[in-house]
């Protein structure tokens, strides 16, 4: 039986995740805490009861997205176990997440500080995994030999502006979209084309099979011996 501390947690995470989907949806910077009570259908005392006001409420809120997106994300690499898709499949998970944000919540988080601060901290710390994850495939030789450091520090950037509305300035794209073009960008830029052996090898191969075609093709065309009217495929005699 759920004691009535387990039922106030689990009504608080069904508020905050309801407050989220309302703030991805539509935005909150014209949103009244009456106007948000009444879309929640609870009282503004309950919203109390979450944050002291409506910029302590929007920042919890948005916090608790970044954590909840963090969860799933890691979940995603976890799952993955091939190093050289792990950085698309973080990218790509991260892509999934802010899909259902709209234009005008990301505004508004860029013009509130609280919140825009929450968002670049997490940008920073999804930066520094891209940067972990590009090193592991390196390591396994899934990567060229690349420079970290400096794929990180461009990741970085872009990613930052990503969060800063620039991309989407500059580019029309969302911040999802921005994000499946970079794990684009980042794997083709990293994946490392065959090697001087492994073109030896192919060429090898196919030299073979080039060779094998040629000889089973010589070794079974037929023969007509004029002299025993016998018709002979390859070294084998076939009565007529």
């Amino acid at each position: 039986m759920s004691t009535p501390v387990r039922r106030g947690a689990v009504r608080r995470e069904q508020l905050f995740d309801a407050l989220v989907r309302l703030l991805l949806a539509e935005g909150f910077a014209h949103l009244t805490l009456d106007a948000v009570a009444a879309r929640l259908h609870c009282s503004k005392r309950t919203l109390y009861a979450l944050a002291g006001s409506k910029e302590q409420l929007v920042r919890a809120a948005v916090v608790h997205f970044f954590r909840g997106a963090t969860e799933r994300v890691e979940g995603a690499v976890v799952a993955c176990t091939d190093p050289a898709a792990r950085v698309g499949t973080y990218l790509r998970a991260v892509a999934t997440e802010l899909a259902p944000a709209s234009a005008r919540f990301f505004d508004d988080v860029a013009g509130f500080p609280p919140a825009a601060e929450v968002y670049e901290r997490n940008t920073r710390a999804a930066a520094a995994r891209v940067q972990q994850l590009v090193a592991d495939g390196v390591a396994a030789g899934a990567f060229r030999d690349v420079h970290s450091g400096f794929v990180a520090d461009v990741v970085t950037a872009t990613m930052v502006r990503i969060q800063q509305r620039q991309v989407a300035a500059s580019t029309g794209l969302d911040d999802a979209e921005a994000y499946e073009h970079l794990a684009e960008l980042l794997l083709h830029g990293l994946t490392a084309p065959p090697g001087p052996s492994d073109q030896r090898v192919d060429a090898a191969s196919a030299s073979r099979a080039s060779g094998s075609s040629v000889a089973a093709t010589t070794s079974t065309t037929p023969t007509v011996s004029s002299a025993s009217g016998r018709l002979n495929v390859g070294n084998q005699p076939v009565w007529k």
